[in-house]
């Protein structure tokens, strides 16, 4: 998980939880990077219901993640042998999984307020979910599928 994006109108963090696999688990877009932005997004990512309570949570050195991890353990929303490392390039997933995202986003010179930086990045999470084959039904592979599910979904001819 790790903050990336600014916006024009104030800055906007983008908390990401990919498992090892690669596979995008949830992501948050917030106004702050504090604790309690954090502790709200461990709760919504392992609220999934396709999520467990994982053995190594690794995140970058922000010193926002042990309090919020200390806290969901203390509460016993976290397993308590979750492991929590914070290593700078241990997170090589999340940041190579955010290249695509802020190379579609960089161009535009960021947001202009949170509600667009928000519903932009929603789709732009879904969209590479697809791709990554996780939704139901549709292969990653299958473009045609893909397309059909996207036009169908907005209802406008393939």
């Amino acid at each position: 998980m790790r903050p990336t994006f600014g916006s024009r109108a104030a800055g906007t963090y983008l908390y990401r939880a990919v498992d090892s696999r690669g596979q995008t688990i949830d992501f948050l877009l917030s106004a702050k990077r504090n604790a309690a932005a954090a502790k709200r997004f461990f709760r919504k990512a392992l609220g999934q219901p396709h999520t467990v309570n994982p053995r190594t949570i690794t995140v970058d050195k922000n010193p926002a993640y042990p309090c919020a991890v200390a806290a969901m353990k203390k509460d016993g929303e976290l397993w308590r042998r979750s492991k929590l490392r914070q290593v700078k390039y241990l997170n090589n997933i999340v940041e190579q999984d955010h290249r695509r995202v802020k190379r579609l986003i960089r161009p535009g010179l960021g947001f202009a307020s949170f509600r667009t930086a928000r519903r932009t990045l929603a789709g732009c999470e879904v969209m590479a979910m697809m791709r990554k084959g996780q939704v139901r039904k549709i292969g990653g592979c299958d473009m045609r599928a893909q397309v059909i599910f996207v036009a169908d979904l907005f209802q406008i001819a393939a």
